[in-house]
């Protein structure tokens, strides 16, 4: 089963691409959206869209995870961070059927086994899992994979039928 991790944003999109098989579970591949600062909304929110859509069709993901949106101290931010999240769930829908969220606290626990670990601590340990060695650039790349790893642990379905835990 091929899952999709998506770490929503506004100007970086994490994506990462994971599969899980009863021998254990492989990264595909990870990376960012980066949208033009100079370009009007509108087009970033299409390019996000058109690339969203691009990965699905080229990895083709039995499911996809997606962050929730988290309260963000600077409203203009989180407000195109929403719009971005909203294009987002619109390609994922459409190209797979099969979207599911999952909390910063809820990725947190499930990688490490703390709700409030930092930010390098769970980047550490998806390297480990993946048995990625170099750093994992940007941070929101290694997030999407985090995402799409808590996907795959939580998930009650996919834990019962793969019995991975």
């Amino acid at each position: 089963m091929i899952i999709m991790g998506i770490d929503p944003g506004y100007g970086l999109v994490g994506y990462g691409f994971i599969e899980k098989t009863p021998k254990g579970i492989k990264v595909i591949d990870y990376g960012v959206i980066d949208t033009p600062q100079k370009e009007a909304t509108p087009v970033r929110l299409a390019i996000i869209y058109d690339c969203i859509v691009e990965l699905i069709k080229k990895y083709k993901p039995d499911e996809i995870s997606i962050e929730e949106l988290y309260f963000v101290k600077n409203i203009t931010t989180g407000i195109k961070v929403a719009e971005a999240r909203g294009v987002i769930e619109l390609a994922c829908i459409q190209n797979t059927g099969r979207l599911y969220e999952y909390g910063p606290r809820q990725v947190k626990q499930a990688i490490t086994g703390v709700g409030n670990a930092k930010k390098t601590q769970v980047e550490d340990m998806v390297k480990n899992i993946l048995g990625i060695k170099e750093k994992i650039k940007p941070d929101d790349a290694s997030d999407a994979l985090a995402i799409a790893l808590t996907h795959a642990f939580t998930n009650k379905v996919l834990v019962e039928e793969f019995g991975i835990k």
